[in-house]
C-alpha cells in the first residue's frame, strides 16, 4: 500500500534499530520515551512485540506511527488494545485511533510538548519522523493516532514508571514492519 500525503516509507534502517532496541528494552534498558507495545496479530492472534515511542503530557498518553499503515497500526486498530513494557514493568491498555481533529489536537497537546523538552526529542521528531509539531493539521496526515487508557487495574505509579501484569518470562514473537519511533 502506498503511503498516504504525509506519511513516509519505513527508512532502510528501522528494521535494525527495532531488532536492538526490543532487546534493550525488554532487559530494563531506558531509551528515552521508548517502549515495546505488544499486540495480538489480527490475523493469527499471535502477540506481535515492536518498539514504539510513548508520547506523554498532562496525563495523557498515545503512539503516533510517523510512518503511516505499518503492521503494528493495523493490529492495534484490529485489537483496540495493547500492553506496554520496559523489562519487566507491564501496563495492559485499551487504544482509541483518533479522528484527524483530535490527533491535531494530541499532536499539539502531548506531543509538541514533550518533544520540546529536550533538544534531541524535537530534532528527532522534526527531522527523522517528520513530524512538523507547529503544523499539526498537517502533520497526522497519513499518520495513525491512538490514545492510550489503562485496563481498570493495570497501575501507573507517578513519575512514568508503568506497572501492571509481570510477563512470566513469556517472549513474544515480533511482527514485521513495526516502526522504530510513533512520535
Amino acid at each position: 500500500m502506498a503511503a498516504p500525503d504525509g506519511a513516509k516509507h519505513v527508512p532502510w534502517w528501522v528494521p535494525f534499530f527495532n531488532a536492538v532496541a526490543r532487546r534493550l528494552l525488554a532487559a530494563g534498558v531506558k531509551l528515552g520515551p521508548d517502549v515495546l507495545i505488544t499486540i495480538p496479530g489480527r490475523k493469527t492472534g499471535l502477540l506481535r512485540t515492536t518498539p514504539v515511542t510513548l508520547c506523554e503530557d498532562a496525563g495523557r498518553r498515545g503512539v503516533i506511527s510517523p510512518f503511516g499503515e505499518v503492521h503494528w497500526v493495523r493490529n492495534l486498530r484490529a485489537a483496540g488494545r495493547a500492553t506496554i513494557s520496559l523489562g519487566r514493568s507491564r501496563e495492559e491498555l485499551t487504544a482509541i485511533e483518533l479522528g484527524p481533529e483530535e490527533a491535531a489536537g494530541f499532536i499539539r497537546d502531548v506531543l509538541a510538548p514533550q518533544a520540546r523538552r529536550s533538544p534531541l526529542g524535537a530534532w528527532f521528531v522534526r527531522a527523522v519522523d517528520k513530524i512538523d509539531i507547529d503544523r499539526p493539521e498537517q502533520a497526522v496526515t497519513g499518520r495513525p493516532v491512538f490514545e492510550l487508557h489503562p485496563l481498570a487495574g493495570s497501575a501507573v505509579p507517578s513519575g512514568g514508571v508503568h506497572t501492571g501484569l509481570s510477563s512470566g518470562g513469556r517472549r513474544h514473537k515480533s511482527g514485521p514492519g513495526g516502526s522504530t519511533r510513533s512520535t
